[in-house]
């Protein structure tokens, strides 16, 4: 197996051309690393900073978060997208208070254990928040170690075992470098090394990639087919959730039928919403955010 490249210039890049971001400070505790990865998920940074910054003023702490309810949970969670992530949140600041004391574990196996934490955000966890050498490998990861090692245009859609043992081989011994160097690939990747327009003039590993080297082309077309969202159960389900987030109290299923005028799909979202526990069904059909008081819910 040939060495892998020396990707030492990429530091001095971070250094001079890395985002200020809030959870990136070295006064951000290892709860708020946690809590960014959670909402970054998916996410761009653009929408994620002004509900980061309102999370953590108002929850600082897993305890805080978890004496509170999910219901609150969620409607802080907003218009941020994918709102099972608050619930998932809510349930793992409810086990580290639990199961930690409201510490966040330094440990990848422990961080694996509490609710709602994948491979990917332990990882993150661990190397962010702890500066432990980890290999943490989303998207834009993939797509800079495919280019500069392998010299394909992209990475897979997900990431694979042979994603993780390829990002670990060039990571640096010392857990602090390495930690930075995961950190700074997943920046390049994110404002240089991007999927469609990548500035390989302004890429400080442009003279060893092997990518680039090679003069292919990217494939015409999107790399990845971008999801719909116009007219979708997930459109139907955030119409919804809005209604029950802007809700003083229960809400009537008169005021959620107007949300959409397909009867079939918008009771579909609706029994979605309330299988992932993001709705509870009250006697006389109607239905609140879980956790808000809800004495007389169907159970």
């Amino acid at each position: 197996m040939p060495a892998p490249p020396d990707l030492t210039p990429l530091f001095q890049w971070y250094a001079d051309h890395a985002r200020d971001l809030p959870w990136r400070r070295p006064e951000t505790t290892p709860w708020g690393v946690l809590v960014s990865e959670v909402m970054l998920q998916q996410t761009p940074v653009n929408r994620v900073l002004p509900a980061w910054h309102a999370w953590m003023e108002r929850w600082p702490t897993p305890a805080d978060l978890a004496g509170d309810t999910e219901a609150e949970a969620i409607r802080m969670w907003h218009r941020l997208g994918y709102p099972r992530r608050a619930l998932r949140l809510h349930q793992c600041a409810r086990a580290l208070t639990e199961r930690h004391d409201g510490a966040i574990p330094r440990d990848v196996g422990a961080l694996l254990a509490l609710p709602g934490i994948g491979a990917y955000t332990a990882r993150a966890v661990a190397a962010f928040a702890y500066r432990q050498r980890q290999p943490v490998v989303d998207t834009n990861v993939r797509r800079v170690v495919a280019r500069v090692v392998d010299g394909r245009p992209d990475g897979g859609a997900t990431t694979a075992p042979g994603d993780l043992a390829a990002a670990e081989r060039l990571l640096p011994d010392e857990p602090e470098q390495a930690a930075r160097l995961s950190v700074a690939i997943m920046e390049l990747g994110a404002l240089v090394c991007t999927a469609r327009n990548p500035d390989c003039g302004a890429c400080p590993l442009s003279a060893l990639c092997a990518w680039r080297a090679s003069g292919r082309d990217l494939p015409e077309g999107p790399t990845r087919r971008p999801q719909r969202y116009a007219g979708t159960d997930r459109q139907v389900r955030g119409l919804i959730m809005a209604v029950l987030r802007d809700g003083a109290g229960p809400v009537d299923q008169d005021r959620i039928d107007v949300v959409w005028y397909d009867d079939a799909q918008r009771s579909r979202a609706l029994a979605c919403l309330v299988a992932d526990g993001l709705a509870v069904r009250l006697h006389g059909d109607r239905y609140a955010l879980p956790g808000a008081n809800n004495s007389g819910a169907y159970h």
